[in-house]
């Protein structure tokens, strides 16, 4: 007769929900069929390298964002993993440019002859259409893990620790942090000072 402890299970259980999260963001829809996403679980003793960059990035922050850093630092440690997706800046299919202009560039040649510059967070200018696919590919990653009955929550703030460690060479970055537990530890979003 074998026993398998349910804690040890449930950890396996959101790590395998993970990559499962990965491969949906994988298959999102991407505009003009191009695929820039870059996706990483974190897990193990990266949560507290992880929440150690947030709480970093809290000092670097105004007052009122400060606390919201460092709040969310203390959910990732709370956490099973993390799933971390990224997009690049560039613009897509450079020789049939799209050139909608919403970078405010005014063409897609013009935004990737742009320096790129680091911002307190993440690296601009990015084109929109990256974002979009990085919006479709959250939203597609966090409702699977609402399907599993996974806890997640979509952060910025994962997303820009991640980028002050590296962990995706990617210049925008969010992290969607899983859990679970007897209670969401990612619904009250109470400020944990």
């Amino acid at each position: 007769m074998g026993r398998l402890p349910a804690d040890k299970l449930e950890r396996e259980a959101v790590r395998t929900a993970a990559a499962m999260m990965a491969v949906s963001a994988r298959t999102a829809p991407k505009a003009m069929g191009i695929d820039n996403l870059k996706t990483m679980v974190v897990d193990g003793d990266d949560l507290g390298l992880l929440a150690e960059a947030m709480e970093a990035k809290a000092e670097e922050q105004p007052a009122h964002l400060s606390p919201i850093f460092v709040r969310d630092a203390a959910n990732v440690r709370g956490s099973s993993c993390v799933l971390l997706i990224g997009v690049s800046g560039n613009p897509k299919r450079i020789e049939k440019p799209l050139d909608c202009g919403a970078c405010g560039y005014g063409g897609c040649q013009r935004l990737l002859n742009a320096k790129k510059r680091p911002g307190k967070d993440f690296t601009g200018p990015v084109c929109i259409v990256q974002a979009i696919d990085l919006g479709i590919a959250l939203g597609s990653a966090a409702k699977l893990a609402g399907e599993l009955g996974v806890d997640n929550r979509i952060m910025y703030t994962v997303g820009a620790g991640a980028k002050k460690l590296g962990l995706l060479d990617s210049d925008v970055i969010i992290g969607i942090p899983l859990s679970a537990a007897g209670k969401n530890i990612y619904f009250d979003r109470r400020l944990y000072t």
